[in-house]
């Protein structure tokens, strides 16, 4: 579970950012710049560059990842992902779902096509082995009514934040993020000031994994994990600004160093 995949996999939910479930205010185009770094125990160990276009109800998420220079002494990582949809009333409907990234020698790529939030086709290169015997398979049933791992973080203005259960897919697993109030608390960036939605989250697998992974057990106890999430405004929507994951070397902390412009 703490392989290079997956820890670019939970970083991509982490760092989902950008536009809301509906048409912004303004009737032209709308492009939003979103940045975050990551620490552990007070270390930079990675950052995210994210931008976002919505214009009408089409969007486009587009972000690259990278470890920092401390921590590619250990493991060097650079990723991208992107996903592009349309905008319902409560939520981002993806059509197209990429994500590509390298670790040392080893390079892998995912690509998902979803129709109305059901999965058309998801396909990962180089093909994971599937030859556990603890392995949780994929059903049909389980890439029904799903969401992908980028945009699925993101809310209209005019939903509830949390309380909220999110079906993820990413391509090869099948979890549930379960969002729960713990009230509101204020944050400052550049570009935004003011009032964050925390939620604390609770990690469900449900299939495409190992259930004697140490990884999974560890999330699935967790119960300090948080998510703070702010409204962009013009925009219309909240995405989430702060993010904290305790593991077992220490606290994971996921900051937006700028939301907006």
């Amino acid at each position: 579970m703490f392989g290079s995949r997956s820890v670019f996999s939970m970083m991509t939910m982490v760092f989902s950012l950008v536009l809301g479930g509906q048409t912004p205010v303004s009737a032209e185009p709308v492009k939003v710049h979103t940045d975050y770094s990551v620490t552990l125990v007070g270390f930079p160990v990675a950052s995210a560059n994210f931008v976002t276009q919505v214009d009408g109800d089409a969007y486009k998420i587009t972000g690259e990842m990278a470890t920092s220079a401390f921590t590619d002494i250990i493991s060097k990582v650079r990723g991208s992902a992107s996903v592009s949809g349309t905008l319902s009333a409560d939520r981002l409907l993806a059509e197209t779902f990429l994500a590509t990234y390298s670790s040392g020698k080893d390079a892998h790529r995912t690509e998902i096509k979803f129709s109305g939030g059901n999965v058309k086709s998801a396909t990962n290169t180089p093909k994971r082995k599937e030859t556990a015997k603890d392995w949780v398979p994929l059903s049909a049933a389980d890439m029904r009514t799903v969401l992908d791992p980028l945009s699925g973080m993101v809310f209209p203005s005019g939903s509830k934040v949390c309380p909220r259960s999110l079906p993820i897919f990413d391509g090869q697993s099948r979890v549930t993020l379960h969002l729960s109030p713990l009230g509101v608390r204020p944050y400052r960036t550049k570009g935004f000031v003011g009032d964050a939605v925390v939620c604390s989250i609770r990690f469900e697998p449900k299939s495409g994994y190992r259930k004697g992974s140490s990884g999974i057990r560890y999330l699935r106890q967790l119960k300090s994990m948080e998510i703070w999430f702010a409204k962009h405004e013009s925009g219309g929507f909240y995405a989430p600004v702060y993010a904290k994951v305790p593991t077992k070397i220490g606290q994971v902390i996921v900051a937006a160093t700028r939301f907006g412009g």
